[in-house]
């Protein structure tokens, strides 16, 4: 294990977000297998079964939990690499408090573009593509404002104020 890991792995501990990860493996997976250690530092639970979040895995903290066993998350690597991410995150956005601006995005991303990921940041520079999540573009009423808000002046330099034609 890499030293970068094993700082995610302290930090993790210490912001309570790896014992929170490992609090939802013993109540959400059956059977209640002890989740086992995976690639840079993290721990792997299969057979999650409460009915939040939908995602067929997802990260809390150090742990990965996933609703099929943890031959099939190792199986993928682009996904675990994906969960490795999210848990370099939570390393940097202190725990569990990064549940919230996680969920303000989600709930943005959602109403921009009917997905909770596309326009998530967090996604997004956790690797869409290796999460299993496709890339969806703006709901039509949106890409108008977008467009708009994001267009950059077209002649370079701006004159002010503009000349009469």
């Amino acid at each position: 294990m890499r030293a970068v890991h094993r700082v995610r792995r302290v930090a993790n501990w210490a912001n309570l977000a790896t014992p929170l990860g490992l609090l939802l493996a013993r109540a959400g997976t059956r059977p209640r297998a002890a989740p086992v250690r995976g690639p840079e530092g993290l721990l792997l639970a299969g057979g999650y079964r409460l009915p939040v979040p939908v995602a067929t895995a997802f990260t809390m903290g150090n742990v990965v939990l996933t609703r099929e066993g943890v031959a099939d998350l190792t199986g993928d690597p682009a996904l675990l690499a994906h969960e490795g991410r999210h848990a370099t995150q939570y390393a940097w956005c202190l725990g569990p408090v990064m549940l919230v601006p996680y969920l303000a995005c989600a709930g943005l991303s959602l109403a921009v573009c009917g997905d909770p990921a596309s326009y998530n940041p967090f996604e997004r520079l956790a690797g869409l593509a290796d999460g299993g999540y496709v890339r969806r573009p703006p709901r039509p009423p949106l890409r108008w404002l977008l467009r708009r808000l994001t267009r950059w002046p077209v002649r370079w330099p701006v004159r002010w104020p503009p000349r009469a034609r």
